[in-house]
């Protein structure tokens, strides 16, 4: 037998009429669209004032400097440049034939006196011959004072340098480059006690340790500047005055 179609009214899990009108109804109205939202208006970046209040910041003081330690432990004093100390000459009369000490050049001989005209100036200069070193130097005679120019020492004056030498050798506890500095300023300043001093500090007998290169260096440069002073007030050759003086540190 043919089943008998249900009508609404027995379809119990059919929907009402009007609710299936109004579904068919909405599906066939196109969909709405949702309220465009408001757009943000832009706000204007304002500059934001900074209301700290200024504080005063007292000034970070810069570190002391690191004293320099020398090498045996005693905090060294400031460095300073090494200059030959040239001391003052005395007023002296030069004649020609003349032996007369330059600081710089040791022993020397006036050749002449004479009046010269250089670069618009008339000026009265010495002319100084040193022979071994195949030389003449011209010194102005209003100058040759506090250029150091002098006469050579007198024998009372050699005494006094030859007692020197004969002295107890005082050697500094501060780095050679330093003593080395100070060993050549007392051999350019013309002074003959000075000049011993060096000779005397440097000079080794025999057990004692033998000198460096460059310590010897100075000990011939100092011996020789020495010695011609010595070799010329004594007038015997610079070879003799050597060994009188090598002979005068080995006495006792």
């Amino acid at each position: 037998m043919s089943e008998k179609p249900k009508t609404v009214a027995e379809d119990k899990s059919a929907k009402p009429l009007d609710e299936t009108m109004n579904e068919v109804t909405a599906a066939a109205r196109p969909a709405e669209k949702p309220p465009a939202k408001p757009k943000a208006a832009k706000l204007a970046a304002k500059p934001v004032e900074d209301v700290r209040e200024a504080v005063p910041v007292a000034p970070v003081p810069a570190p002391a400097p690191a004293p320099v330690i020398s090498h045996s432990g005693v905090p060294a004093g400031p460095m300073r440049p090494m200059t030959p100390p040239r001391a003052m000459a005395k007023a002296e009369i030069f004649v020609a034939g003349d032996f007369v000490v330059y600081p710089t050049h040791g022993v020397g001989k006036v050749e002449r006196i004479a009046t010269e005209e250089i670069a618009g100036h008339t000026l009265e200069l010495i002319h100084i011959t040193f022979d071994e070193n195949r030389m003449t130097l011209r010194v102005p005679t209003n100058k040759a004072r506090t250029a150091g120019l002098r006469k050579l020492a007198s024998r009372k004056q050699f005494d006094d340098v030859l007692a020197v030498l004969k002295g107890r050798a005082r050697i500094k506890r501060t780095m050679w480059s330093r003593r080395a500095q100070e060993y050549e300023a007392k051999i350019n300043s013309g002074d003959p006690a000075a000049i011993a001093e060096v000779v005397r500090d440097l000079h080794r007998n025999a057990g004692q340790p033998d000198q460096s290169f460059s310590e010897r260096q100075i000990y011939e440069s100092a011996l020789d500047r020495l010695a011609a002073e010595y070799g010329a007030l004594e007038q015997v050759d610079k070879p003799t005055a050597i060994e009188r003086l090598i002979a005068h540190l080995k006495s006792e």
